[in-house]
């Protein structure tokens, strides 16, 4: 048997890293929300979002590693100074991000305490800021996290089946929709292969020292599996939310995602939920405002030497934000739009270094893939503008 270059825990940490940081609070929400608008027909943009979300990293991992350098670092070399606005952008759309996991984690001790989601929000932030400077407390988080998390996959695997929804129906609407939107799409897609998350996975393998030619073809492996691990979870959320939705049971307001959960294995699986949706939140905030403020760290000198300090102030201001503001539904909803709407630029960026030798060497970048992500680019533009209305509306 012919031994593998690079290790399997590697490669399978870089997928799951991807995952887990799509499914996330914003990725439970939108699901539910999107399930009782649309129904059965949401199928159809699940299915549309993960071919998405398959090009775009597979693209973006197979530069990164074939560079051997980050996103923003690929970016400066195919235009001076591209880097710091791809850097720009990636922070604002982090902060997207951490303001609805902040708003997350705000939900979920509503669920399991029934106090105020902005009550939560301080608590769990508070609570961030003690995980991220205590390295021991931090440690134990991630294999809480890792317990919890394989939990929610078992949970929503049970809740889908349970729920008895109308498999024979979403097969016809998954290919003959009844309506098809650009605003869930391109949210769904900004949340799962977004922001930060569009390098995470492909940083994590560089990282790991996962470059050159030699190297692609198995960060390609990598990137299909993390798409493919995030997309059974979705489609699992979406059966579940999909099989109360159609008995016109009504979704909580303050937290819809928990409804089919409370529906189908009663207070004991709303209050696990909850606590799953704590977990999951929580340790996306640290890794979201850790990743955000990396991409400027070696921009800035005092974001540097005091990298925890900045770290913890941007904790603080986006639970701010969102105890001003609210609507943690919305803004969940929101940061995965806005940073769909981000996604064509970082894209854009890998295209145009994808056969420049000065960037990846001998590597000669598939020409499907070129225009597969050309076409992708192309349909997030157009979906953007698109979805601009959509997005407005959210905050009226």
């Amino acid at each position: 048997m012919e031994k593998r270059p690079y290790s399997l825990s590697m490669l399978v940490g870089a997928a799951f890293l991807m995952a887990t940081s799509a499914i996330g609070p914003g990725f439970l929400t939108q699901t539910a929300v999107f399930t009782q608008q649309y129904l059965a027909s949401f199928s159809a943009i699940i299915l549309v979002t993960i071919i998405v979300d398959i090009i775009v990293q597979v693209n973006v991992w197979r530069i990164i590693v074939a560079a051997g350098k980050r996103g923003q670092e690929i970016a400066n070399e195919v235009l001076p100074g591209l880097g710091y606005f791809v850097s720009l952008i990636v922070v604002i759309g982090g902060i997207a991000f951490n303001i609805g996991n902040i708003a997350g984690t705000g939900m979920s001790l509503n669920t399991i305490f029934g106090i105020d989601a902005r009550w939560g929000a301080v608590i769990s932030a508070i609570m961030c800021i003690l995980i991220f400077t205590s390295k021991e407390i931090g440690n134990a988080m991630d294999r809480f996290a890792q317990i919890l998390g394989i939990f929610m996959v078992l949970l929503a695997a049970y809740v889908s089946v349970a729920a008895n929804p109308p498999i024979g129906e979403v097969a016809v609407r998954t290919f003959a929709p009844t309506q098809f939107d650009f605003l869930p799409m391109i949210t769904l897609i900004g949340g799962t292969v977004g922001g930060y998350i569009t390098f995470a996975g492909g940083h994590r393998l560089i990282e790991g020292n996962m470059k050159g030619i030699k190297a692609v073809s198995e960060a390609t492996k990598s990137a299909v599996l993390g798409i493919v691990v995030a997309g059974i979870m979705r489609y699992a959320l979406f059966l579940a939310n999909l099989g109360v939705a159609v008995k016109g049971i009504k979704f909580d307001a303050v937290n819809p995602a928990a409804t089919p959960f409370l529906t189908v294995a009663g207070i004991a699986g709303y209050k696990m939920f909850g606590l799953v949706l704590w977990s999951a939140a929580a340790t996306s905030v640290v890794g979201c405002s850790f990743t955000t403020l990396s991409f400027i760290k070696t921009y800035f000198k005092p974001v540097e030497e005091h990298f925890s300090k900045f770290i913890i102030g941007f904790i603080v201001f986006c639970t701010l934000f969102f105890i001003l503001i609210g609507k943690p539904v919305t803004l969940l909803i929101f940061a995965g739009a806005i940073n769909g709407l981000i996604l064509p630029i970082t894209l854009g960026c890998m295209l145009l270094a994808c056969r420049n030798k000065k960037i990846v060497g001998e590597y000669r970048h598939p020409t499907i893939l070129i225009v597969l992500g050309i076409l992708v680019f192309i349909l997030e533009v157009y979906g953007g503008i698109n979805a601009l209305s959509g997005i407005k509306e959210l905050f009226k």
